[in-house]
């Protein structure tokens, strides 16, 4: 069947709520209360066309797997078709498209990119204002995040010399699959926020310089696209569980994982409740308000107080505090335990299994005994992850495949300057931690 614009217009409520998402006309009235980023997002888009908010975010099978075919409504008539393309091409763009677009023009030619920060920097010029907040952001004051950093900092190499480096070998063997450099791309949702493309930049780029991927649960491509787009139907893929609360899901979940040709399972075991990352979070408001603005709309007031309790109760309820990150892991199983999940996983795949988000050393204990094959300590600022997605907003595969040559000549250079010349000779023994802090007060008297 096909409807028109004005048809679909009339279902706009919680009663009845009806979007378009790429010509087609879907019913999800029986899915709002599902949604984990909530009901309010859809309604937001009740009745009219939701495409340029669902794609970056949603793989493509989505609605294929959470909505039955009876909800799949039909098209959109040719004349509505027509009428969107015209409104799409007529709409005012937001000061950060402009600022997008001015950014992407300006970029330096991949080859003058000769550093990671220098790859950064660019990413965050060229990407949006919501995606830069979302890969960027980190929990709270964000004090772990840049401690992660410092804590590098704190330890110092004993370079040695008069060791045989002319043909250094930084490969490393991952859960037994080998990997050009002792680095791999950890997971991280939502690729599409950066690229149209998305992860399969990613998927790409790790396959044409020897790397592994572990690809997010919660990626902007589906798990099967992510596995076709390998380089080889040999190049692992390393997939990221984060289980299902609903335990039919779950073991869904994991045995097409195994059908798609996955490597090995990184379940995630801390992130069961999202962080408040608030810069997240304020990007969503602001992003909203200059969408507000660009349709014609007046800016929020700033007198626009609550004064009664009422007031603050819907002040409150109408303010989405959880942000991009918060919503994707709404419906994650916060009751694991080593004793019922580890087993229960065991029991329906045979890839290895690894955990991921270890803090201590009894959790790594007691992830040997329940058999694991290896565990991933908790750091949430991974700088690959968040280089790798960055990059591909500014040069998509190449800047996967750019990052992957510059991390490899920097590693070979290290190697090379403290006398290692493969990956087995970085031992305890050629660093020093030195716990120092500058005498800034002393300094600044002399």
């Amino acid at each position: 069947m096909s409807y028109s614009l004005t048809e679909v217009s009339k279902h706009s409520t919680d009663k009845s709520c009806w979007v378009i998402i790429k010509g087609k006309v879907y019913d999800v009235t029986d899915f709002l209360s599902e949604h984990p980023g909530g009901a309010k997002i859809i309604l937001k888009y009740a009745g009219r066309d939701a495409t340029a908010a669902y794609e970056p975010i949603h793989p493509p099978d989505a609605l294929t797997k959470h909505l039955p075919p009876e909800k799949h409504l039909g098209s959109l008539d040719i004349s509505s078709i027509d009428q969107l393309q015209k409104v799409k091409a007529t709409r005012k763009k937001t000061d950060d498209e402009l600022r997008m677009e001015r950014e992407q023009a300006a970029k330096p030619p991949i080859g003058k990119i000769i550093s990671l920060p220098q790859m950064e920097y660019v990413a965050r010029k060229v990407l949006s204002h919501k995606a830069e907040a979302y890969y960027s952001s980190a929990a709270d004051d964000e004090i772990t995040n840049i401690e992660n950093a410092r804590a590098f900092a704190r330890f110092f190499f004993h370079a040695r010399v008069m060791r045989p480096v002319s043909n250094p070998d930084p490969s490393t063997y991952i859960l037994g699959f080998k990997s050009s450099i002792p680095v791999f791309v950890s997971g991280a949702a939502l690729a599409k926020l950066g690229h149209p493309r998305g992860e399969i930049n990613i998927v790409e780029g790790v396959g044409r310089t020897g790397l592994i991927q572990m690809v997010s649960s919660n990626s902007s491509c589906s798990a099967a696209e992510i596995a076709a787009g390998r380089v080889s139907p040999s190049q692992p893929i390393f997939f990221q569980l984060y289980k299902p609360s609903d335990p039919i899901a779950a073991e869904k979940l994991v045995r097409e994982t195994e059908r798609l040709g996955y490597s090995a399972i990184f379940l995630t075991v801390d992130a069961l409740v999202p962080g408040n990352r608030e810069k997240d979070v304020r990007a969503g408001w602001q992003v909203e308000e200059w969408e507000r603005i660009a349709q014609g709309g007046e800016p929020t007031s700033k007198a626009d107080i609550p004064r009664t309790k009422s007031d603050l109760e819907e002040a409150e309820e109408s303010v989405d505090t959880r942000g991009t990150a918060g919503a994707l892991i709404a419906h994650t199983d916060i009751d694991m335990t080593w004793k019922t999940t580890i087993p229960w996983l065991r029991s329906i795949t045979k890839l290895p299994i690894v955990i991921k988000g270890i803090q201590c050393v009894e959790d790594a204990v007691l992830a040997a005994e329940a058999g694991c094959d290896g565990i991933l300590l908790s750091n949430h600022g991974d700088i690959l992850k968040a280089l790798c997605l960055g990059a591909k907003a500014a040069y998509g595969t190449a800047g996967v495949v750019k990052i992957v040559r510059i991390l490899e000549r920097e590693i070979v250079t290290g190697m090379q300057l403290i006398g290692a010349r493969t990956v087995h000779d970085l031992v305890p023994e050629m660093i020093e931690r030195v716990d120092w802090q500058p005498l800034v007060e002393n300094m600044a008297k002399l």
